[in-house]
């Protein structure tokens, strides 16, 4: 198999979504229903709502992205800010739609994929400027849904990465001895 630039696009493409998402769900593994649903204040979305904001922009902008606007007529992007799951099981089920349409989409794109012109909200973006696009819109909540887990959690919290403080023994242990520091 011939490895391209397109193709590497893509795959790192995935990789950081997908590492994205794992952040996600860890840290909403750690809130018990409650914690999911309560804002830091009236002016914050709680993370169900930035879940359910995440999911309906995958859902939209990656179903039909070839063919069709990345908004789509029947996304109701005001309603994804209104929390209204009644249960986690129904919220989860939502967010991993969403995240099914853009894996499904991107595991399709080809090399001349990559070459298209696609709309979103009527304006024209190449496919990797649409990768992009999205990549940073879905880190920038992922980056939302993870400090405010962190704020519900508390004391209760499990890092998610190398620990505060943890720097020195993680990569002693994953790369051995790196002497005194740079020159």
């Amino acid at each position: 198999m011939t490895i391209t630039i397109g193709k590497e696009f893509v795959s790192s493409a995935i990789d950081a979504f997908q590492a994205n998402k794992r952040l996600a769900d860890r840290a909403v593994s750690q809130l018990d229903d409650e914690a999911l649903h309560a804002a830091l204040d009236e002016h914050t979305n709680s993370i169900a709502v930035i879940m359910k904001h995440i999911a309906g922009n995958l859902a939209s902008r990656w179903t039909d992205f070839l063919t069709t606007d990345g908004e789509k007529p029947w996304r109701n992007r005001d309603q994804e800010f209104v929390d209204n799951f009644q249960s986690r099981e129904k919220l989860l089920e939502y967010w991993e739609r969403g995240w099914q349409c853009l894996f499904d989409a991107l595991h399709s794109v080809t090399d001349a994929d990559l070459e298209k012109t696609i709309p979103i909200r009527g304006e024209a973006h190449s496919v990797p400027l649409a990768i992009q696009r999205s990549l940073g819109h879905t880190c920038y909540h992922i980056g939302q849904i993870v400090q405010v887990a962190r704020i519900h959690a508390g004391d209760q919290w499990r890092t998610l990465t190398i620990p505060r403080g943890g720097s020195a023994q993680f990569n002693q242990e994953n790369w051995g001895d790196f002497g005194d520091g740079p020159p």
